[in-house]
């Protein structure tokens, strides 16, 4: 099962017999305009040396100011962080039940109404291109502050992922088990479940934790519009100038992400053991008949954590639905904003946001590709062999990743004053420690045989790198510096929420006075943008992977 959708392929290709990538229009034209684009970037945006150098200092100065960290009142601070862990585990349960009908109906073996598919895909790839915060702030005027707001809006959001990635293991799947169930007369609900929906139990759960893990992150910042969790505490802490107690709840919020990451990777981890350690034969223990399966220690365990995880996503909803009251105006007010949308307004304002956007995003991903790609070559062997660094890099690089990027922003905002140069420094950062990640599994996972030869012949190690690594990891390179020019294109179109520049602040304030055409207006924007990057990033796997 391959996780490529959302996340970009991490292995190495050509293989040791497909000699060097040749060079195609997408190895050369993509590297070439993203550069031309942030040469521009540099100018719109007045990233000069000395104003680097200067916000440096700011930047210090800010953080001279929050020491020592101070969290306030801890069981508050608790309770919000329950609530973070709340809305991130409801909405991606609420995602994960939609997905299975929407990733049925979206992928190419439905056989129902093709309008039914069409409107699949469609609310898949809406839901795709549109922020979790973005639907927050929508979400806020639909069902009032507070987490059920956050959990919908991480539900919505979530669905363009999982949605997708069901689909796609729907589709990979082999047809003869489906064609013979179907020969016995079964109707096509019974078919599915039978046959295609058991068999990707195991992929679905992988694609389950892996997007529960990021839910969990995206959670943790829902608050800065309202929609519950940590967040709130950290929006009131900043905007009362308190910053001891925003870095107090900062590194709560790292702390608190770096565990549950580790958890998720431990139940991905076992997950994985699992389905390689037991045959189907071993999956069930002997029952009294042959016909009727048993019960032993894989079974128990496999039913207990699912009665387990259900237990904790009902939980986790009357968590979300606690206030009632408010539940009896949701479809009046969601009525009232769907309306609101017709018909969408275009202006230049608009325009002129989602272009800052666009270039903040590159011009990020181009010095986060940069600088990413030196810091995967130092944390592998190929040309520095120096554990030391290589573990100190990547845990350097797991700390980087905790933060979100509007934290980011906020604080960059509060030292440098507001506009888009905050956020371009935001993006760079997060695009450097994404980056650095995916070359680093790219770069673990070459094929060594290309390299011993290379070192037989006498080649150093720049000439085996050159020679035998890049060939190897250039299609790689392309696809994940796409996939993080796609991420860096969602997260700038919010951080204009905090100060930072692009369309963000334009449409907050759209929301917020309730002009909710021109909210739609923008939202086309984002997701027209968005739609077309992802064709061009599969355009250029297709070319050069």
């Amino acid at each position: 099962m391959s996780l490529t959708v959302d996340r970009p392929p991490v292995k190495a290709a050509p293989g040791p017999g497909s000699g060097r990538p040749r060079a195609s229009a997408a190895t050369v034209g993509i590297p070439l305009a993203y550069l031309a684009v942030t040469i521009f970037g540099m100018w719109w945006l007045d990233i000069r040396p000395a104003a680097l150098i200067a916000g440096l200092e700011d930047i210090a100065a800010l953080l001279q100011r929050m020491v020592p960290p101070t969290v306030g009142d801890p069981a508050n601070l608790a309770t919000l962080a329950l609530e973070t862990l709340w809305i991130a585990i409801a909405g991606t349960g609420l995602a994960t039940v939609a997905s299975v009908f929407l990733g049925a109906a979206a992928s190419r073996n439905f056989t129902g109404p093709r309008v039914v598919a069409w409107l699949a895909r469609g609310i898949i790839v809406v839901a795709r291109a549109v922020p979790s915060l973005v639907f927050a702030l929508i979400l806020v005027r639909i069902v009032g502050l507070g987490p059920l707001a956050g959990g919908l809006a991480i539900a919505f959001h979530s669905v363009g992922m999982i949605g997708k990635m069901f689909a796609d293991v729907f589709e990979e799947q082999d047809p003869a088990p489906r064609e013979a169930v179907a020969a016995v007369g079964a109707s096509r609900a019974q078919n599915f479940v039978a046959t295609t929906f058991s068999r990707a139990l195991p992929s679905i759960t992988a694609i389950v934790l892996y997007r529960l893990d990021i839910n969990i992150r995206a959670s943790a910042v829902l608050g800065l519009v309202g929609a519950g969790g940590i967040g709130v505490a950290l929006q009131t802490a900043i905007g009362s100038l308190d910053y001891h107690r925003a870095l107090g709840i900062i590194l709560v919020i790292v702390v608190m992400l770096l565990l549950l990451e580790a958890v998720a990777y431990v139940a991905q981890r076992a997950l994985a053991e699992h389905a390689e350690e037991h045959t189907a034969a071993e999956l069930y223990g002997a029952g009294h008949t042959p016909a009727t399966p048993g019960w032993n220690r894989s079974r128990i365990l496999r039913v207990g954590s699912g009665v387990a995880v259900l237990a904790l996503f009902v939980f986790s909803l009357t968590q979300l639905f606690a206030d009632s009251p408010r539940l009896a105006r949701i479809w009046e007010n969601a009525l009232a904003v769907i309306s609101g949308f017709f018909p969408p307004v275009f202006t230049l304002d608009i325009a002129y946001g989602i272009f800052e956007s666009v270039i903040m995003a590159i011009s990020a991903t181009t010095f986060g590709v940069i600088i990413g790609l030196v810091i995967a070559v130092l944390s592998t062997r190929h040309l520095i062999r120096f554990e030391p660094l290589s573990l100190a890099l990547r845990g350097l690089m797991v700390l980087v990743r905790g933060v979100p990027d509007i934290i980011y922003a906020l604080l960059f905002v509060a030292a440098l004053g507001l506009g888009p140069f905050a956020g371009f420094l935001a993006l760079a950062i997060s695009c450097t420690a994404l980056a650095a990640k995916f070359f680093t599994d790219s770069l673990v996972k070459v094929d060594p045989a290309p390299l011993r030869s290379l070192e037989a012949t006498g080649a150093n190690r720049v000439q085996v790198f050159v020679s035998g690594v890049w060939p190897q990891f250039v299609p790689s390179f392309i696809g994940n510096s796409l996939f993080t020019s796609d991420l860096a294109l969602r997260e700038s179109a919010v951080l204009g929420i905090v100060g930072a520049g692009g369309i963000g602040f334009l449409l907050e304030e759209s929301v917020a006075t309730l002009h909710y055409q021109t909210t739609a207006g923008i939202l086309i924007g984002l997701i027209a943008v968005v739609v077309s990057l992802e064709s061009v990033a599969r355009w250029a796997r297709r070319k050069v992977i």
